[in-house]
């Protein structure tokens, strides 16, 4: 049985970082998580609360329903108790996904509308 923990964040697709950096932390004061690694393409982590906003400059978006790799396209992203489990459940249910580029242990799917969604193994 799957198991959403938490809203880990949601991913918003900018078309410049500098610029959306003034809204989101010079305006609504979100605070930039430097932790931020090198991804291949600009963007910010911003921290908004227990969550957070992750702003991604690449042109929107890369796929549509059905599409690609999530990760880089419009998502929200779940924390979640066992990736394996996910992954069984993902297969049985006949839902593609792809593991997560960065290393972590998460993948993305999409929903019946073609949004994507993250989920996020916790360690």
């Amino acid at each position: 049985m799957i198991k959403v923990l938490a809203l880990n964040h949601v991913s918003l697709l900018v078309s410049d970082t500098e610029r959306a950096l003034e809204f989101y932390h010079g305006l609504l004061g979100l605070a930039i998580d430097g932790s931020r690694p090198d991804l291949g393409f600009p963007g910010a982590f911003l921290d908004a609360g227990n969550a957070q906003i992750h702003l991604l400059e690449l042109a929107p978006p890369i796929e549509a329903a059905g599409g690609k790799h999530g990760g880089r396209d419009r998502h929200v992203a779940l924390e979640v108790v066992d990736l394996e489990v996910i992954i069984a459940e993902l297969e049985r249910a006949g839902v593609a996904y792809t593991l997560s580029r960065s290393g972590r242990r998460a993948l993305f799917c999409r929903d019946p509308d073609g949004n994507a969604v993250e989920l996020l193994e916790l360690s």
